[in-house]
């Protein structure tokens, strides 16, 4: 939700001094800066890797950082040499690291000479490739650890990213159960409380959280069912702490993208839900964030559905509820009659060029993602099993009746 917008009548949602391995300063022998290659890991690729050495090898990449000295201008990263079965740590100056196409030769803390190459600086979110230099193999990055600034405070972040070499089908899969898993958590959750969100809507949020996330230059220039299969990804490698240290320039935060005034303006017009208090920890945590999402599109839908525009809208074709909610969850909801009436079976061409676009995601996500055909299990990584595909028997539920507004 990128635009501050009201919500129910309220609210609307750069070579430097390098650093060492271990977080030390290196001296210029220790890091090169390489020239910059189109594809680093053209000379070998990666094989795939079990999900159950994965699981282990994320385990222990966040032991060896821990145990690192920590630097807080220095971004350490863990890779695994699956040929070798050895984990190895290097290190790498903030700046450097989110450099676009930046190529480095870095000694990691086993001596092993390693190529780095940065594919797509995005803070602690930035991919890479790895390449052992002897072997010409490419090996896998897998966290990192990256200093966080914060209201004047530096802190460790421990982050996997959608590294190329890490993406899989079944990341996909497995992050895809994970968003519908704590949807349905969620939406009992809201039931418990007394509000009932009905299962489209509850579809709705599920495209949303990878819309949300989705970048729209990438978008246009790239693959983009391989987009969508990389934020799944993310879930799955990350699930929690996805997208926690994602804040946009309009202060939204999380996955879900909330902005502070209509996360409050939700807090009060449902004091029976018990939502965290504070907006940042709120946004932070998974389950309470998307009880918000779902409350605020629940009753975005109950204003919108009452308005003649809409009604008309719906009856004769010209919109749909999916796009509306999904316009309405991008810019300012209140708009949308006004569009409907004035534009007609045109409405799309009124609404913000940013809205046209996430509309164009939202289709894409949809085509590419099935998010019928997911087990209802929780993932657990630690046990280096991810659930099968299955059919989710999800219940229909059934949409509160009346009107936010009095």
């Amino acid at each position: 939700m990128r635009r501050n917008f009201k919500f129910l009548m309220q609210a609307f949602v750069c070579l430097l001094t390098i650093s060492t391995v271990f977080g030390q300063r290196a001296t210029a022998n220790q890091t090169q800066a390489l020239p910059v290659r189109e594809d680093s890991s053209s000379s070998a690729h990666a094989r795939e890797l079990a999900a159950a050495t994965l699981s282990e090898m994320l385990a222990k990449a966040k032991q060896s950082l821990k145990a690192k000295g920590f630097d807080q201008s220095t971004v350490s990263l863990a890779a695994f040499d699956a040929d070798g079965a050895q984990l190895h740590v290097i290190g790498l100056d903030k700046e450097l690291f989110l450099t676009k196409g930046g190529e480095y030769l870095l000694t990691s803390d086993r001596g092993a000479r390693l190529r780095l190459h940065i594919v797509r600086p995005n803070g602690v979110n930035t991919a890479v490739t790895v390449i052992d230099v002897t072997t010409g193999r490419s090996i896998f990055p897998l966290m990192v650890r990256y200093p966080i600034e914060r209201d004047g405070n530096v802190e460790a972040a421990f982050y996997v990213s959608a590294h190329p070499a890490l993406i899989s089908p079944e990341l996909a899969t497995a992050g895809t159960t994970y968003v519908s898993t704590m949807l349905n958590d969620a939406a009992q959750s809201v039931a418990e409380d007394g509000v009932q969100i009905p299962a489209d809507i509850l579809n709705v949020a599920a495209h949303l959280v990878i819309v949300e996330h989705t970048d729209h230059k990438r978008f246009m220039n790239e693959e983009r069912a391989d987009i969508s299969r990389e934020v799944l990804a993310l879930y799955a490698l990350n699930r929690g702490d996805t997208f926690r240290y994602s804040v946009s320039s309009a202060g939204a935060g999380g996955m879900i993208q909330m902005i502070p005034r209509t996360y409050e303006a939700i807090r009060e017009h449902h004091p029976n839900v018990a939502l965290d208090a504070d907006f940042v920890s709120g946004m932070q945590n998974h389950a309470n964030a998307l009880k918000a999402m779902l409350l605020y599109i629940n009753d975005t839908w109950n204003y919108l559905k009452q308005t003649t525009e809409v009604q008309q809208a719906l009856q004769s074709g010209t919109a749909t509820k999916t796009e509306l909610l999904a316009a309405g969850y991008n810019s300012n909801p209140y708009k949308l009659p006004s569009y409907l009436s004035n534009g007609g079976s045109a409405w799309r061409s009124l609404i913000p060029a940013e809205t046209q676009m996430y509309l164009a995601i939202y289709q894409s996500v949809d085509a590419n993602v099935d998010f019928a055909t997911v087990d209802s299990a929780a993932i657990d990584f630690t046990s280096g099993r991810l659930p099968a595909v299955a059919r989710v028997a999800t219940a229909a539920l059934v949409a509160s009746v009346g009107s936010m507004l009095d």
